[in-house]
C-alpha cells in the first residue's frame, strides 16, 4: 500500500521571478529560504539568532528541507560558478590583502 504525502503549505515562503529571480525567499523580506539554511546548517545560528520573525525562520527551514537536493545543487552550482569566474578574473581584494581562504 503507497504512502499518501500530504502537501505542506508554506505561508511565508514565496516564489516569483521578479524577486531574486524566482527562488524560494521569505515572503515581504526577499531573504532567500538558501540564506536561512546557511545561517542554521553551516554557521550553527539559532533561529532565535537570525534576524526575521520566528515562524518566517520555521517555515522556510520546513520549505529548505522539503526542497533541500534543488536548493544545495543550485547552491553547489552557483559556487562552482563562481570559482570558473575566479579564475579568468582575479580579484582586487585578494590583491591587495592576499589569499582568502576556501570555506567550502
Amino acid at each position: 500500500m503507497g504512502m499518501i504525502m500530504k502537501q505542506i503549505k508554506h505561508p511565508y515562503i514565496i516564489r516569483n521571478k521578479k524577486i531574486r529571480g524566482g527562488v524560494a525567499v521569505i515572503s515581504g523580506t526577499g531573504i532567500r529560504v538558501l540564506d536561512i539554511a546557511i545561517r542554521y546548517e553551516i554557521m550553527g545560528q539559532s533561529p532565535e539568532d537570525i534576524i526575521v520573525a520566528l515562524q518566517q525562520i520555521h517555515d522556510a527551514l520546513s520549505y529548505y528541507y522539503e526542497h533541500k537536493s534543488e536548493i544545495d545543487s543550485t547552491w553547489k552550482a552557483a559556487i562552482q560558478a563562481t570559482e570558473g569566474m575566479k579564475k579568468i578574473r582575479s580579484s582586487i581584494l585578494e590583491k591587495i590583502i592576499g589569499k582568502i581562504k576556501n570555506i567550502y
